[in-house]
């Protein structure tokens, strides 16, 4: 029985399979909380894309906040990808991970002057800067150090992604981006500053969008741009589009990476834009069905009250997985073994000290103590948000290929997280 999301992540009998390993076998092996994520399931993934886009000059640049870790960079660096990064961390991390900087897209609305030296220094391909200050700063630090800086500008469309308002990033009261209607002026004021060569423009109208027509909303608006630019002589080699396509976490339909990018090429084309190099940035659906958290069972709290809470107490925490915290983001709860049982409704929490810490509620769940459960459609925002808080390790990391199964990050100790703290003398 596949369950929505992911055809890697499915139940044989009665055990929940990630490609071909058992779960409740991870669980055993590399303890909990384990994130385990599958290399089939993200290839995948970018396969879609890179087919949908393979007659036409492309750069697909991963997005590497949805997911950090160093295993998966490197699956993406061998695949052809480029990256979209947003601080000097991110930069140091691709680079480790074998990417070339050459394909790196530096985004971001708060870049330091010190992470834009790191960046010149490392060549990568452009900045996507969101601001005029932005742009003053980087001229005067591409002048100090002697280096020329491609930039494009990361213009705000003002279209309404219909996403959570705190993955919204394209309307006007998002802190994102050059306003659409400052767009000509402010690269005519890039085009004349120096140490900066102005080589493409970009848009991010939000995240875990699922539906074309806010999409078809933004490149309209930014091809309207590109004709207003162009009549001043600026030339732009790119057309950057980002990313923010949806996934499958309840009972969502986004269209397929092939449904959306076939209608933006039509448009582009209509438009007489299709010979321009195009540049996309997904993140959530390259990995995010790509991943799950898994968790052991500590204890069943069942409720005095006829129609009161039952409390499922896991080892997982919202230090762990922060977006149903964050975002009341509902995301599947599965166990790891089907039991022949009646099922209870639990909210399931962790142990951490917050009443928000809670991973889903009024779940069904058949379930004892000792069992293991999974948290699907966990590969973005999941490790890459995770904290400390409480002095919690974060959670140790596998990777899976059908049955072949590696060690990406080690469990953390408490002595590694106060490593660099000192005591008073």
């Amino acid at each position: 029985m596949t369950l929505p999301g992911s055809p890697q992540v499915a139940y044989r009998s009665d055990k929940l399979m990630l490609d071909d390993c058992a779960v409740a076998d991870l669980a055993t092996r590399f303890g909990t909380p384990l994130y385990a994520y599958s290399r089939t399931a993200m290839l995948s993934a970018l396969a879609a894309y890179q087919q949908a886009l393979a007659e036409r000059d492309h750069l697909i640049c991963y997005a590497v906040k949805a997911n950090s870790s160093l295993a998966v960079l490197q699956t993406f660096a061998q695949a052809g990808c480029g990256f979209d990064i947003v601080s000097a961390g991110e930069l140091a991390r691709v680079l480790a991970a074998g990417a070339a900087p050459s394909k790196v897209v530096f985004s971001g609305v708060g870049k330091t002057r010190a992470e834009m030296r790191q960046a010149l220094d490392a060549g990568v391909m452009c900045f996507n800067v969101e601001s005029e200050a932005e742009l003053e700063a980087l001229s005067s630090v591409a002048v100090q150090a002697a280096r020329t800086a491609r930039i494009s500008l990361r213009v705000n469309p003002d279209v309404d992604a219909k996403t959570h308002p705190y993955i919204s990033t394209g309307l006007k009261g998002n802190k994102f981006g050059v306003a659409h209607e400052r767009a000509v002026t402010v690269y005519a004021r890039a085009s004349a500053l120096p140490g900066l060569e102005v080589v493409g423009i970009d848009c991010h109208i939000g995240s875990q969008i699922t539906e074309i027509g806010p999409y078809l909303d933004a490149v309209d608006r930014m091809l309207d741009l590109v004709e207003a630019i162009e009549a001043t002589g600026i030339r732009l080699h790119h057309l950057d589009l980002g990313g923010g396509l949806g996934i499958t976490y309840t009972d969502e339909q986004p269209p397929s990476a092939a449904d959306l990018i076939g209608a933006l090429l039509q448009r582009i084309d209509a438009r007489g834009q299709g010979h321009r190099k195009l540049m996309f940035e997904p993140g959530r659906s390259l990995v995010g069905n790509a991943g799950m958290l898994i968790s052991e069972v500590l204890y069943l709290k069942p409720s005095d009250e006829p129609d009161g809470k039952n409390f499922c107490i896991v080892d997982a925490a919202m230090n762990d997985l922060m977006r149903p915290a964050m975002y009341e983001a509902w995301m599947r709860i599965v166990p790891c073994r089907l039991r022949d049982e009646p099922s209870v409704t639990y909210d399931v929490v962790g142990p951490v000290c917050e009443s928000g810490d809670w991973l889903g509620r009024d779940r069904p769940l058949a379930v004892q103590a000792g069992d293991h459960i999974a948290v699907l459609s966990a590969g973005a925002y999941g490790m890459s948000m995770a904290s400390n808080y409480n002095t919690r390790g974060r959670a140790a990391e596998v990777m899976v290929s059908g049955e072949q199964v590696w060690l990406i990050r080690d469990r953390e100790t408490p002595a590694e997280l106060f490593r660099g703290e000192h005591l008073l003398p």
